[in-house]
């Protein structure tokens, strides 16, 4: 079956009905119980509008949870001679319930039934990504204030640089996640716009209440323009890539500094065995397979929006077979960053960190910045001091300055945790999901 079937022995050469269909089957069924969602609320529009009588709604609405009955168990399949989930649906409608199931599509086009199934889709998506992401803000706030006075070398351009601790390696990646969450519920906020009823772009003669659907579909308001809602499409879908990048960002250069602090010229943290994986060859190796997946997966997900604005570059305004490609740009990557979330999560709680880290000699010039600062607190300027230690260190006569928690607390040089303002700007972010 083939929504736009005139009746009239069409038909596009299966050549043709492959290309065009491609994978969308495969991304539809993710799609399939928004669509049954959209549709009721579509249904009992039109019944309040006078576009569907109520035995015909009535019979509409037994049809539609039965499908979804059919969905939550995992039986409804999209048959090969229909192309998406919206024709199988109302295949199915119309051979269980007759001419009810004809009268569904009044009202919308398969542009917008499209479009509503997708956000819906996509703001639940959404609401993964943000309660995975808030576990794992947990377990890095958990992590920094459990490990804030375990010193370790802080580095810049790859060298030794200053002291710092696992308390704040910790903390900052959990204080980068409120900004990655600021812009996913920016994104949340355009997704949570309805589009059913702006029709192919163009609205419909029939007086739709397009307020009710928004209501019963739970969106925070509508696409108001009907032309806007088309275009909609891909845009929704690149903004929502941009925050899913950021949150991508963050977690792929997190996995990054754990590569690097596992391995033995580093030798900061140590992960359980079942969380590692061996060599063919070298019997010695724990490598950490987890976290370079999770750089990969990042680092492809950071594509996406380059991906998405190419694929949108000088498309002129309405509707093109183009969108139909953003599925599969987008669906499996949402996939893959909620399975890294999880990852993480599950593995953060299990690592261990060294405590005795900066008894390493190789360390003795981390602190050379406290050897100026004591001169300068002693009355040198700045730049003299600066001067006097650089020359020391060339001489080798430099000599590391004693250190202890007690000299360098977490209110001084090494900077604050403020574990309590960061939580308190992780919940003013949540809020902003509504």
């Amino acid at each position: 079956m083939k929504i736009w079937d005139k009746g009239n022995n069409e038909s596009a050469s299966k050549w043709t009905q492959e290309f065009t269909v491609g994978r969308d089957r495969e991304f539809d069924l993710l799609l399939a119980p928004y669509d049954v969602q959209a549709s009721l609320a579509h249904a009992s529009m039109l019944r309040q509008v006078g576009l569907l009588s109520e035995f015909d709604f009535e019979a509409l609405e037994n049809g539609l949870n039965k499908i979804a009955e059919e969905i939550a168990l995992g039986t409804f399949k999209i048959d090969a001679e229909c192309e998406d989930v919206h024709s199988q649906i109302e295949q199915i409608l119309t051979e269980r319930i007759g001419d009810a199931g004809k009268r569904l599509h009044t009202g919308r086009s398969r542009n917008d039934q499209v479009a509503v199934d997708i956000k819906l889709y996509l703001r639940d998506a959404i609401c993964d990504i943000k309660a995975a992401t808030a576990a794992l803000f947990e377990e890095l706030q958990k992590l920094s204030e459990l490990h804030k006075e375990v010193l370790i070398p802080g580095y810049t351009h790859m060298q030794i640089g200053m002291p710092s601790s696992f308390g704040i390696w910790f903390g900052c990646w959990a204080e980068c996640l409120i900004d990655d969450m600021e812009m996913l519920a920016a994104a949340y906020a355009i997704v949570n716009k309805n589009p059913l009823g702006s029709g192919a772009g163009y609205g419909s003669s029939f007086l739709l209440n397009r307020a009710e659907t928004t209501r019963q579909l739970g969106f925070r308001t509508m696409d108001f323009n009907v032309a806007a809602a088309q275009l909609s499409r891909g845009r929704t879908e690149k903004m929502l890539a941009m925050a899913l990048s950021c949150i991508a960002s963050t977690l792929g250069r997190m996995a990054t500094d754990i590569c690097l602090f596992v391995g033995q010229n580093f030798g900061f943290l140590e992960f359980p065995d079942a969380l590692t994986t061996g060599s063919s060859i070298m019997p010695h190796k724990k490598n950490p397979d987890i976290f370079e997946l999770v750089r990969a997966r990042c680092n492809r997900i950071q594509a996406l929006p380059n991906e998405l604005t190419i694929l949108l570059a000088n498309m002129p305004s309405g509707y093109h077979r183009d969108m139909q490609l953003t599925k599969e740009i987008l669906f499996p990557a949402i996939g893959s960053l909620k399975a890294c979330l999880d990852i993480l999560g599950h593995a953060l709680p299990q690592v261990k960190v060294k405590e005795d880290i900066l008894d390493d000699p190789k360390y003795q010039y981390l602190f050379s910045v406290e050897a100026i600062n004591k001169l300068v607190l002693n009355g040198l300027s700045f730049r003299d001091a600066y001067k006097q230690i650089g020359q020391e260190i060339g001489a080798g006569t430099y000599s590391a300055p004693g250190f202890s928690m007690d000299d360098h607390t977490l209110e001084g040089s090494m900077g604050k945790l403020c574990t309590q303002q960061i939580r308190q700007e992780w919940e003013l972010v949540m809020k902003k999901f509504k």
